[in-house]
């Protein structure tokens, strides 16, 4: 039993000392001196005020994308310390001492330095030479755009690390799973692949493009296992289920729980919590919870309640009216019923109290017990300041004469009767007798004579309206539209029947003395849209650029100017290695295409071992430049240089696999393998030079007038020069 005990317990261990070598040498050009400057650099302004958020536990929304690339960069200041206080309000601003930058910017260049030794994994995974593999990690190491944006608080380096490990996780199972099927490092590099993928759609969702190439691949190669008449129907099931799982169900789940730990994070109200719905906002601790917190759920008659728009553009509102009346003519010369004046408007006001009426009552108070109203009810709309009914007719409405103007009914006994009945249908019902909730229903009022909606039409009204929000009666109502739903988002039961005692009771506040929450999927499903659909107004960027212009590196951005010195840092890439990395876009395109017509004629050029090898390394490197670039021409968002770095990166790769195929496949005397070696040599050396070159403004450091226009190697750059420079 004790035998083993008898002989020593021996590890062995395989150390790549090039993957070691390259890893230090990765992490020293990323991590040195990193933090310089002690100044916001570029999107460090825009980036750092989520962090600081993150710090305070404060809700926001950022339209960029999905919150883990946000978490990670929090993840820094949480580590160094930082307590979120600092204003992030201009690049260039220094940081105060309580700021943590190197902590900050940590996790960024950590990622960026891991993307050599996987760079270097995916070519020996490739099954392409250790040269080709030591190539592609070096010319990683020397891209100087990829080096400026690993350096910062930015989130490309991030994305381009869990991109390249998804890659190399596939990679690995695939050549695995010839073998050694179903073993635990088969499942690991499996998982590890979906996880990936997860992590690059949850940094940002530009992400999503490698996911789904990989996905076809991974389609492609099971394609080929049905063919495969040693493998059982068993093991065919099997092996989709596996691939569901991994690549589908548990990425999926892993997209989630960023959420469900960003809305774990940021529980208090904040700036951006009133483009949410009141059931969001109500959520959050501070904010809309302190006013509604015990709030009644159930609306009843006689009841008094807040509607809040939920389309919440232009702007949130709530409908809203005043004692002043429609003018008796517009400028146009059209008329209006000269009624009192319905709006939605944008604050918190006593006049956007309303008290639901029983039509077939008079008493303004609930009763005891409460009635509820249900789907389907017919209410009426008292104002609760003037005590006049909602009201609208076949009259024009001001800015949409399409629709009917809305009002709240006054008798001038004009032949104008009051037509003031709605029905209350609530759109998110789960039967047609659900009651009416308070925050939770979403609801249409129809006009019951007219079959009018009551909807927001966004326009603004003139000054007669105080410029507030338009409010018709949509008569042509196709369908659901946000712009005609409202929720109750304050509400108390009504109590007083005379108006002076019911003036107070809404000018008081409602009570307070529990919190109502909404499940996790339903913040997730509304906060996901939000970022989906919530578009800040594109204005043209000083350092914007189309995607054309990328290709041959025709625009740069000037991230940090030193104040003093001639010291500057910009985005700018290698330029050997970006016009290196084109030519083997084209020298790989055309030797393909002349191979697939040469193979369709019966001429096999190259052995067929060394074209699947070829037609995978295009599938990984092609495929993942074309699905990270592509996109950008369909996109209308403003785009900058620091985009193409993803696409970039698999690009880089493809450089060494064109060498190594060159090498073995064209160059069949040894005369003219040793010529192709020596101008493989004398391109690498022109590579480190345009790196050194570049290096000052890629570290910042200072520089003379003369070295900086030495450096305008484009008349499209954009150098910054100083008359104080030295």
């Amino acid at each position: 039993m004790l035998g083993f005990l008898k002989k020593p317990v021996v590890v062995t261990a395989e150390i790549n000392l090039s993957l070691v070598a390259l890893t230090v040498v990765g992490l020293m050009s990323r991590l040195w001196g990193l933090s310089y400057p002690r100044a916001v650099v570029f999107d460090e302004v825009y980036y750092g005020q989520f962090v600081s958020l993150y710090m305070k536990r404060i809700f926001f929304v950022d339209d960029s994308g999905p919150p883990l690339g946000h978490m990670l960069l929090a993840l820094g200041g949480y580590l160094g310390g930082f307590d979120g206080n600092f204003l992030w309000n201009r690049i260039g601003a220094e940081y105060s001492t309580n700021v943590p930058v190197c902590s900050l910017r940590f996790l960024p260049a950590l990622a960026g330095a891991l993307c050599i030794p996987l760079a270097y994994q995916i070519l020996v995974e490739l099954q392409f030479s250790h040269c080709a593999a030591l190539g592609a990690a070096l010319l990683i190491l020397l891209e100087n755009s990829l080096i400026t944006q690993s350096r910062f608080m930015l989130l490309e380096s991030i994305l381009i690390f869990f991109i390249l490990l998804a890659v190399l996780s596939y990679l690995k199972f695939y050549n695995l799973q010839r073998h050694s099927s179903f073993s635990g490092r088969w499942w690991f590099w499996l998982l590890l692949t979906g996880v990936a993928c997860s992590c690059a759609v949850g940094v940002k969702y530009m992400g999503l493009f490698t996911y789904m190439l990989l996905l076809v691949i991974a389609g492609l190669h099971f394609w080929h296992m049905l063919g495969d008449q040693n493998l059982s129907n068993v093991s065919l099931v099997c092996h989709f289920l596996a691939r569901g799982l991994t690549l589908l169900i548990i990425p999926v789940a892993t997209y989630l729980s960023f959420f469900y730990v960003h809305l774990t994070l940021l529980y208090r109200s904040g700036p951006h919590d009133q483009i949410m719905t009141s059931a969001f906002q109500a959520s959050l601790e501070g904010g809309l919870a302190r006013i509604t917190q015990g709030q009644p759920l159930e609306v009843a008659y006689g009841s008094q309640i807040t509607l809040r728009n939920v389309l919440g553009k232009p702007m949130q509102c709530w409908l809203h009216s005043h004692t002043n009346t429609y003018p008796i003519r517009y400028e146009n010369g059209r008329g209006s019923s000269h009624q009192q004046q319905v709006t939605c408007y944008p604050f918190k006001d006593v006049n956007n109290w309303w008290i639901v009426k029983d039509p077939g009552m008079q008493q303004l108070v609930v009763s005891n017990p409460p009635r509820p109203v249900r789907h389907g009810h017919i209410v009426q709309l008292v104002h609760g300041i003037t005590t006049r009914y909602l009201n609208t007719h076949d009259v024009a409405a001001p800015l949409s004469p399409h629709s009917q103007e809305v009002s709240c009914y006054i008798d001038y006994n004009i032949s104008m009767p009051a037509q003031n009945l709605w029905r209350v249908e609530i759109v998110n019902r789960e039967s047609d007798t659900d009651v009416w909730k308070t925050i939770l229903s979403e609801v249409r009022f129809v006009h019951v004579n007219t079959s009018a909606v009551l909807k927001l039409s966004g326009a603004s009204l003139p000054e007669w309206g105080y410029r507030q929000l338009e409010v018709v009666g949509e008569k042509l109502s196709k369908g659901y539209h946000q712009s005609m739903v409202w929720n109750v988002e304050e509400h108390r039961y009504g109590k007083s029947q005379e108006q002076k005692e019911r003036e107070v009771e809404l000018h008081s506040p409602t009570r307070m003395d529990i919190s109502k929450n909404l499940s996790f999927m339903a913040k997730f499903t509304e906060l996901q849209w939000k970022i989906l659909t919530l578009k800040n107004e594109d204005t043209e960027h000083k350092y914007s650029s189309s995607a054309l212009d990328w290709i041959t590196m025709d625009t740069n951005i000037a991230y940090w100017l030193h104040p003093t010195s001639g010291a500057q840092i910009h985005l700018l890439g290698n330029v050997c290695t970006w016009a290196s990395a084109n030519v083997a876009a084209v020298v790989y395109t055309c030797l393909s295409l002349w191979y697939l017509i040469r193979r369709r004629r019966k001429i096999y050029d190259i052995p067929e071992d060394a074209w699947q090898l070829w037609v995978s390394a295009g599938q990984i490197c092609v495929g993942g430049w074309v699905v990270n670039y592509l996109p950008f021409f369909l996109m209308e968002k403003t785009l900058f240089l620091y985009h193409y770095l993803p696409a970039l990166t698999f690009q880089i790769l493809l450089i060494p696999i064109v060498l190594q195929h060159l090498s073995d496949h064209l160059c069949r005397s040894l005369l003219s393998k040793s010529m192709f070696s020596a101008l493989t040599v004398a391109w690498f050396s022109s590579v480190c030079f345009a790196y050194r070159t570049f290096s000052p403004v890629t570290y910042g450091e200072p520089l003379s007038v003369a070295e900086l226009k030495d450096l305008r190697w484009k008349d499209s750059w954009n150098i910054l020069i100083r008359k104080q420079g030295h």
